[in-house]
């Protein structure tokens, strides 16, 4: 099925890969983002659970004979199949018996409990996600420098190539958000209002929905607020609990444990590990996560910002900016089995992201959006890559691997490479 002004995702390939592997995939990603969209694309039949006039007789023939809903031709795409979570092991029954790749994609917008379904799906359904679009995929990144060739190419000459991306871009880029919906031909009013549209519908309906379970709409926008002020930090929760208090009194930290785990199902909350590697000693290194948003526009829009406010407080969309690079690494790095973590001691010594890839390569990251703060980036990737060298020497037998990139994103217009080797990278000349 093909959709008129589809903008390319970097996910079609992923898709069209898993579906030569497996009997069956599952996208999974925050809702509005195009799983739905991607996976017509790829399906010959089309089934969707949550079509108002159909719901009720789909749910009805789940609980009675659920591989009647499996017969149509494949690819055949089950959208929002946690509707009737008995799907899954229809889904997986039916890979074993027809013994066949290509299937089937399920398509959902919230986390299903594993007490739901009766097998995991392993070698029978592979999972992948989805994020909002990139800069790149919403045509505002160039794409003229490649993360993958920097990574397999030490010559790569990155040199001198422009970026066309202003900040004042960079600030609506991010207050839009990657919501395919927000690109279609409109005012930049309207774009801003699908991001907006987004929080109030997650805390007034879905954060209730996810589980069946009633929560106070006021108190999951006063959450949300606070994680979006201690977007990209290493913030407490006892922190963000105190936070909240201050405007709502009687809230237990089981409570904000609750809501949190809600918006985590929701994909809407997408923390960021540590990276903990044996170079400094487990009481130096600190190991809570990194607070973040699936897309920086769930921050601007949390807070009730906008481009124009942002524009005039570049310190605070700094954060926002930190979140817009890791959501696009993130994609970036989907087919290289990327895998985002951060790197912070009690020293102050620190690397924002530390990609790894599923062969064992990584890349120490820092995003700065100014020029002023690329001096004190590079030095913290160089430090740590000279504890490394460091431990390395000492310790024979359980050697680290040294970084194999050290990268600054900026919001700047040209990517350079340092003396140091340090590789200085606009985000608005990215791609996969």
């Amino acid at each position: 099925m093909k959709n008129e002004g589809y903008l390319n995702r970097i996910a079609d390939k992923i898709l069209d890969l898993r579906l030569e592997a497996f009997g069956a995939v599952q996208i999974t990603g925050p809702k509005w983002c195009g799983k739905t969209t991607t996976a017509e694309r790829r399906a010959a039949s089309v089934i969707k659970m949550q079509d108002p006039d159909r719901r009720d007789g789909y749910i009805a023939t789940a609980n009675t004979k659920p591989s009647i809903l499996l017969k149509g031709a494949t690819p055949r795409l089950i959208d929002e199949w946690q509707v009737a979570p008995v799907l899954w092991d229809a889904v997986r029954h039916a890979v074993d018996e027809r013994r066949a790749k290509g299937q089937f994609v399920l398509t959902g917008s919230t986390v299903v409990d594993s007490d739901q379904v009766m097998h995991t799906g392993t070698g029978r359904i592979s999972k992948m996600s989805m994020y909002p679009m990139s800069l790149f995929e919403s045509l505002e990144s160039n794409g003229s420098i490649s993360l993958c060739k920097l990574f397999d190419d030490p010559e790569y000459l990155i040199d001198g190539i422009e970026s066309g991306l202003s900040v004042e871009n960079l600030v609506f880029a991010a207050c839009r958000g990657g919501w395919p919906a927000s690109l279609d031909v409109m005012s930049r009013a309207a774009k801003l209002l699908i991001a907006k549209d987004y929080v109030n519908i997650i805390c007034d309906e879905d954060i209730s929905r996810v589980d069946k379970t009633k929560r106070n709409p006021l108190l999951a926008r006063l959450i949300l607020r606070s994680y979006a002020r201690n977007i990209c930090t290493l913030s407490k929760k006892t922190s963000m609990l105190l936070d909240v208090s201050e405007e709502m009194e009687g809230v237990s930290m089981p409570t904000f444990d609750d809501y949190v785990s809600a918006l985590e199902k929701l994909y809407v909350i997408d923390d960021i590990d540590a990276w903990s590697p044996a170079i400094r000693s487990k009481t130096v290194i600190r190991t809570s996560r990194k607070r973040c948003f699936v897309d920086p526009s769930i921050v601007v829009a949390a807070l009730g910002a906008s481009p124009e406010q942002l524009e005039l407080d570049l310190n605070t969309f700094g954060f926002i900016f930190e979140c817009l690079c890791f959501r696009d690494l993130r994609i970036y790095s989907q087919s290289l089995g990327g895998k985002l973590s951060y790197y912070h001691d009690r020293y102050g010594l620190e690397a924002d992201a530390v990609l790894h890839l599923d062969d064992g390569r990584y890349a120490l990251i820092e995003c700065k959006l100014g020029s002023r703060e690329i001096e004190a980036g590079a030095s913290h990737l160089l430090q740590i890559k000279q504890l490394i060298k460091e431990k390395n020497a000492s310790e024979k037998q359980i050697r680290l691997r040294e970084p194999d990139l050290l990268i600054i994103l900026t919001g700047g217009e040209i990517a350079y490479t340092r003396e140091d080797g340090v590789k200085i990278i606009p985000i608005g000349c990215l791609r996969d």
